[in-house]
């Protein structure tokens, strides 16, 4: 049986390519509007065996919103995997540049391909939903002189015609991909050697020191430290720690000793650190 994968935005978008690079086998996706509502719908066996859901870009930075529905949830990181984001530049077969008055797509996508654009003041970057419903509005409406940005993998699914690959201003543009399952769903597929956690420390000086040299006695790699504020508390800060490892005991052994020097702690998932795909 085919797993159920929800994602935010339509079929042939990078969530899309994230949920099939991440599984290596068809899978059924399961597209809504809304990260709040991918949450929602992972929540519920019955609809999904799980989630595929972009947390932070090597360009913009984390995706604060989705760090606190993941919080708020009830499902686990059970896996990770990078995205090279490679726009490109697509219209209806046989559509040529200068008919073109109009390009829509993501505001992300846009921002990230202006520069191209500037080359072409006779067209209007005008925002959309995201990047494969634009895509697919397209298609389904065989509107005539109006472009999007999107990934091959819209280009293909909706049998639009790329006019140029690769418009993004900077090349090295990578998403991360969480991918998130109820506890009882995907667990134990993967070896871990990463987990995610969020602690919350006392007021008083050197307690955030604590943490790290305990991190560093257990030979964990810190790969990635986030402060968010706590809602109701004025100027009080919960942290999201990644955290890197070679033996799963080592980890093991840093929350026991974590527990003892936190006001609060969670972990938010034990999993495979996610390979890369360009």
């Amino acid at each position: 049986m085919r797993l159920k994968i929800a994602i935010q935005g339509a079929e042939g978008s990078y969530h899309h390519s994230a949920a099939e690079s991440f599984f290596r086998r068809r899978i059924d996706i399961v597209p809504v509007k809304s990260f709040q509502e991918v949450i929602r719908v992972a929540e519920n066996r019955e609809k999904t065996d799980g989630a595929v859901m972009a947390i932070e870009n090597s360009i913009a930075g984390s995706i604060g919103p989705n760090y606190s529905l993941l919080l708020n949830s009830k499902l686990k990181i059970v896996g990770e995997i990078y995205i090279r984001i490679k726009h490109s530049f697509m219209a209806l077969p046989g559509t040529r540049v200068d008919e073109i008055t109009e390009v829509q797509s993501h505001p992300m996508a846009i921002e990230q391909c202006r520069k191209f654009f500037d080359q072409y003041p006779q067209i209007d970057l005008i925002e959309g939903l995201d990047t494969a419903t634009c895509a697919r509005t397209i298609a389904e409406n065989q509107t005539k002189g109006v472009g999007v940005i999107a990934g091959e993998k819209a280009a293909a699914l909706y049998e639009l015609e790329i006019l140029e690959s690769s418009i993004e201003t900077v090349k090295n543009n990578y998403t991360r991909f969480l991918v998130l399952s109820r506890e009882e769903a995907l667990n134990g597929t993967f070896e871990a050697d990463k987990a995610s956690i969020h602690f919350r420390v006392s007021h008083d000086p050197g307690s955030l020191l604590k943490v790290l040299n305990i991190l560093a006695k257990h030979d964990l790699n810190l790969s990635k430290i986030q402060s968010f504020p706590v809602i109701k508390e004025e100027w009080r800060y919960y942290f999201h720690c990644d955290l890197e490892f070679k033996e799963l005991e080592h980890y093991e052994a840093a929350i026991e000793d974590l527990l003892g020097v936190t006001e609060m702690l969670n972990e938010l998932g034990v999993y495979k650190k996610g390979v890369t795909i360009l």
